[in-house]
């Protein structure tokens, strides 16, 4: 798989995967990945399907692939230079961990009431209208299965988080280095809430992680939790 002009994730992370390629001792959920809380959120993992959406170098679902017993744990990422990182860096440790080259809205339209439990650091919940992936994450989520993320309470400027279910442009390079732009979602709890709802999920819970750290582009975190709802038989 090439880079094309479209992937505007090709220069993410590749300095730091230059020198370290090993697989992380943990993780965390906040922007500036250094403190509050880490794998122990999503509960016990042993013998479960997990799915990273979104997941970029596949450093977290590595760490849970090798730390924590699950079946296997899926690493979806439609960046095709984030693809071909995560199989570099990583793809050793197939079969327990698997690199999915998808976006996840079409992954998980293909793969309904597979995962036990699905979540994301700063990836597809930010990058993907919520209206459209959390339909397909509940429905690819066994009944009972749990969704938990982590996203932006509001924008690196310090400017206030969406009111609605909007995005909005951010800065982002080509792969040649010219200008573009990406679309985030960066939406208030409550706009999170209603919208996990109408996605079917129940038991929403949201956690604000406060930065640990001062200065420009710090941001505080909405930790976020869901339950889907179990299915009745027949429908």
């Amino acid at each position: 798989m090439t880079t094309t002009p479209s992937d505007l994730w090709h220069h993410y992370g590749r300095t730091r995967a230059e020198h370290d390629r090993a697989v992380p001792d943990t993780i965390r959920w906040n922007w500036s990945q250094d403190s509050g809380p880490g794998p122990e959120v999503l509960g016990d993992l042993s013998g479960l399907v997990v799915g990273d959406l979104g997941a970029g170098g596949a450093r977290h679902a590595a760490h849970l692939a090798v730390h924590h017993r699950p079946a296997q744990v899926v690493a979806v990422d439609a960046s095709p230079a984030q693809y071909e990182m995560a199989l570099d860096l990583f793809g050793h440790l197939a079969p327990r961990l698997r690199i999915v080259p998808s976006d996840a809205v079409s992954h998980l339209r293909a793969t309904a009431g597979t995962y036990d439990v699905l979540y994301s650091v700063f990836g597809a919940l930010d990058f993907t209208d919520p209206r459209e992936l959390l339909p397909v994450a509940a429905a690819a989520l066994k009944p009972g299965g749990r969704l938990v993320f982590s996203t932006l309470a509001h924008y690196l400027s310090g400017a206030p988080a969406q009111p609605d279910v909007v995005a909005a442009d951010v800065p982002a390079k080509t792969p040649e280095g010219e200008a573009s732009a990406l679309r985030r979602w960066v939406l208030q709890e409550h706009v999170w809430v209603k919208v996990l709802d109408d996605a079917g999920f129940t038991d929403i819970g949201v956690d604000v992680l406060a930065s640990a750290t001062e200065g420009p582009r710090t941001a505080d975190t909405l930790l976020i939790r869901a339950v889907s709802i179990p299915r009745t038989r027949g429908k």
